[in-house]
């Protein structure tokens, strides 16, 4: 189980007189002569580009960069890349937003972040869910904010999110783990740096944001990243969000539960499913028809097979409880089974003077709705389970073994209601960075963290521009 990223080098660090020159570049020196060659191409030029996948073994494009209008000067670029043998499978999708000059001619900018989705959903329905519903004004998402603001924003479709809703067969999933992500991140990050290049930003490294599951591919990125030359590397900031990798000492209970759930999920997996998550098969099925169903059908009684609910419980309803108590939904008493963290919810919940969830607190309702329908059917389980074992502790996993070489700034994103205060035990313990900075949103005490501010309030709340999204560029200005 052991991987590296040596197959992965910044083609940015090799050709910087056009794609595929031979011209030698030093590769400690790469800004400089990004600017001093005064290069600027199209993103047009740039899908026409190929051999900028140079230094990203067995890769190729897929098609060239699609293009949308988000707001008046940004856009949004995508492209499908292969990244393995299996073109049917072996395939993520990279996007980038920012601000233009005019259509297909990014502007110059220093600053820059790749971001990394977490489960069911991704880059789009994580990072820019406003383009995804007509509840709030597009520039509402945390990825269209930053590239206001001169920040050049790139992110991945992980593998499994192209997995068609008609599949049967799942066992091309058996081998994706979290170091295939880890894999499939460093070759985003590397066409990203080469992109930029060509279009006139510069190939400087980026920052690097992962979300929930995204931020345990992120580690173990980082990890690995350890062992290249540090010309080599890729990331100048990393921004965890909302996850735990491991418990720290004063969490055992919490460890405890990992453990029994990786037990359960070893077992699933031996048994041969390679898909799904501990509640069973296409579990992002299941969220989407939740959503489709509360944003049309809100007040019809609701019926979901395998699920017992209390009576008359509405669509609409069931909508609400995913959100505020998500904590509910990934318990199974007869199993044994606990949620990663007490009180664990996507969204914070407003509730009557009878302790009655009377609807959201920070995110209207048909908002989180459409967030819910956006959600991927499938996911690959066995990255799952090395999360599970991870946060157990006990099995010898290959990503945490160089987390004490992480020298780069951290900025650790917590939502009190989410991982919250869980997630700050790797950061300030296990890397070796001595720039460390925690951001927590909480707005009351720890007793009532299962009312508190949400995992995904984080990108979704009405306040998350001013809460969360402006001291995360805030802190990348700084750094």
């Amino acid at each position: 189980m052991r991987f590296n990223l040596r197959h992965v080098v910044p083609f940015a660090l090799l050709s910087l007189m056009g794609c595929g020159a031979e011209t030698p570049v030093d590769q400690e020196q790469l800004p400089v002569v990004a600017e001093e060659l005064g290069q600027e191409q199209s993103m047009l030029q740039a899908s026409k580009n190929p051999s900028c996948l140079g230094g990203t073994e067995g890769t190729r494009f897929l098609s060239d960069f699609e293009r949308e209008q988000v707001t008046d000067n940004i856009a949004h670029y995508s492209i499908r890349v292969q990244v393995g043998p299996d073109a049917a499978h072996d395939v993520v999708t990279l996007h980038r937003v920012v601000k233009e000059k005019y259509a297909w001619v990014p502007k110059k900018s220093r600053e820059s972040l790749f971001m990394v989705h977490g489960d069911a959903w991704d880059f789009r329905g994580a990072f820019m869910t406003s383009t995804l519903t007509s509840e709030v004004a597009a520039d509402h998402s945390i990825a269209v904010y930053l590239a206001e603001r001169g920040v050049d924003v790139w992110g991945i479709d992980l593998r499994w999110t192209h997995v068609p809703l008609e599949t049967q067969d799942f066992t091309f999933m058996k081998d994706w783990n979290l170091g295939t992500h880890a894999r499939d991140v460093g070759v985003g990050m590397t066409v990203a740096r080469a992109v930029r290049a060509l279009t006139g930003s510069g190939g400087d490294k980026m920052n690097l944001l992962g979300w929930s599951r995204g931020a345990m591919v992120s580690y173990a990125y980082m990890n690995a990243e350890t062992q290249l030359p540090p010309g080599l590397r890729n990331v100048s900031g990393f921004i965890p969000v909302d996850m735990v990798m491991k418990f720290g000492p004063e969490a055992e209970q919490q460890r405890q539960w990992a453990c029994t759930r990786a037990s359960v999920a070893e077992m699933i997996l031996a048994g041969g499913r390679y898909e799904g998550n501990l509640s069973g098969n296409g579990a992002g099925v299941l969220i989407m028809q939740v959503g489709m169903a509360a944003s049309a059908w809100p007040n019809t009684v609701a019926e979901v097979p395998g699920i017992e609910l209390p009576p008359h419980t509405t669509y609409g309803q069931l909508g609400v409880t995913v959100g505020a108590a998500t904590y509910t939904f990934l318990s199974n008493a007869a199993a044994g089974i606990q949620p990663s963290v007490p009180g664990y919810h996507f969204t914070a919940g407003r509730f009557d003077p009878n302790n009655r969830l009377t609807g959201l607190e920070y995110v209207e309702a048909r908002q989180f709705f459409d967030f819910l329908s956006a959600a991927h059917p499938y996911q690959s389980f066995t990255e799952i389970v090395e999360s599970e074992q991870l946060q157990c502790g006990t099995k010898d996993l290959p990503y945490d073994d160089h987390l004490s070489k992480v020298k780069v700034p951290v900025l650790y994103v917590g939502a009190a209601g989410g991982f919250g205060t869980y997630g700050e035990y790797v950061v300030k313990n296990l890397l070796g960075s001595k720039d460390v900075t925690i951001h927590r949103v909480q707005r009351l005490p720890d007793a009532y963290r299962a009312a508190d501010y949400g995992h995904a309030d984080l990108f979704l709340a009405k306040d998350a521009e001013k809460s969360v999204w402006a001291p995360i560029y805030e802190w990348m200005k700084k750094h």
